[in-house]
């Protein structure tokens, strides 16, 4: 077979040489990619750690966001979340443990980086929580606890047995040592209905002649404090206060008292904080209420799940975590500079 032989040229030397260039080249772009890596490492672990999880959806599930209370709820825990990067979606499950159920699997199909939630339900809520446990994404309980410890990376909630002992004493200080009186209570699926009221009769018991004359469920709300407010006093005339769990019943309990006549005779204590219950303060209707810092706890939670992202540890020493109530009276309502927030 005829082979055709080039003849050698000094290209055949100048292509080694080329070649070994070449070679050289590489690795020297190869070492010099090894440490803008290595640099680039060390400038994401210091610089850009919020850039990595800056898209990353933080899902807020709060209860009902017609009630002020958790209308602050979630916006605070949002604007936490924004500021620190996140992109925030807030939702409610208005106590549905099924709505819930299903805000909670919207947001593992969403791939959420966390989920903020205020539960629905002490025991209800747990399959919830352990869903999205499952699913790795990390939750933060607010303002309620479940039933069971070690699922939520962490439970902060008002100190409620605090919160109700100030208010029980402050209620006995207006309405007197002597007497009947009503209690509202809130839903009995929430942990924190029975704590509030439990506190209260803990002070209220050390007085041997007032008497718990009508106690109703409102379940949280303004309408059916009006209502049982409406029958406890027709069951019974004689009271002189009420003690309420929140500020919406204490509220609603109000105005039905107006339309009685009877709110200058029997005088009313709230819980919560809201900006309704210090206008009522200011006006004269209402006692007191005890502000619950849900303005700090939502910011808190969001804070602790960006440290969970960030390096797998919340920063503090315990899943559960309470935050002390404060008495608000006509004396430092001035004091009330944005909702459910009071300056020192």
């Amino acid at each position: 077979m005829f082979r055709k032989h080039l003849p050698r040229m000094s290209q055949s030397h100048g292509g080694r040489s080329s070649d070994r260039a070449t070679r050289m080249a590489i690795m020297f772009s190869k070492t010099k990619r090894a440490l803008s890596i290595a640099s680039l490492i060390g400038g994401t672990i210091l610089a850009a750690g919020p850039a990595a999880h800056a898209a990353g959806l933080l899902s807020i599930i709060v209860n009902d966001p017609s009630n002020p209370y958790w209308m602050a709820e979630g916006k605070i825990a949002a604007a936490e979340a924004s500021k620190l990067g996140y992109t925030a979606n807030v939702s409610a499950h208005k106590g549905d443990t099924n709505v819930e159920s299903n805000l909670v699997d919207t947001a593992i199909t969403n791939h959420s980086v966390a989920i903020i939630l205020d539960p629905a339900n002490a025991s209800g809520s747990v399959g919830a929580v352990r869903k999205a446990v499952a699913a790795h994404i990390p939750v933060f309980l607010v303002n309620a606890e479940i039933n069971q410890s070690g699922l939520a990376k962490a439970q902060l909630v008002s100190n409620n047995a605090q919160g109700a002992a100030v208010g029980a004493q402050e209620w006995v200080k207006r309405v007197g040592d002597k007497g009947h009186y009503a209690e509202l209570l809130g839903s009995p699926s929430d942990n924190n209905a029975a704590t509030r009221s439990n506190g209260y009769n803990t002070v209220l018991s050390q007085y041997p002649d007032l008497e718990r004359v009508a106690e109703q469920v409102a379940n949280w709300d303004r309408t059916q404090g009006h209502d049982k407010m409406q029958s406890m006093l027709q069951a019974h005339p004689d009271i002189i206060g009420v003690i309420s769990g929140n500020d919406d019943m204490a509220l609603g309990a109000i105005a039905a008292l107006k339309e009685a006549g009877k709110l200058k005779t029997i005088k009313v204590g709230g819980f919560d904080g809201s900006p309704d219950a210090i206008a009522a303060i200011k006006s004269g209707q209402l006692q007191y209420t005890v502000l619950q810092p849900v303005a700090t706890f939502a910011r808190k939670a969001v804070d602790e799940a960006d440290s969970f992202i960030r390096t797998g540890k919340t920063g503090a020493a315990e899943e559960k975590q309470l935050f002390n109530c404060i008495l608000i009276t006509e004396q430092n309502v001035g004091k009330y500079t944005e909702p459910f927030t009071i300056s020192e």
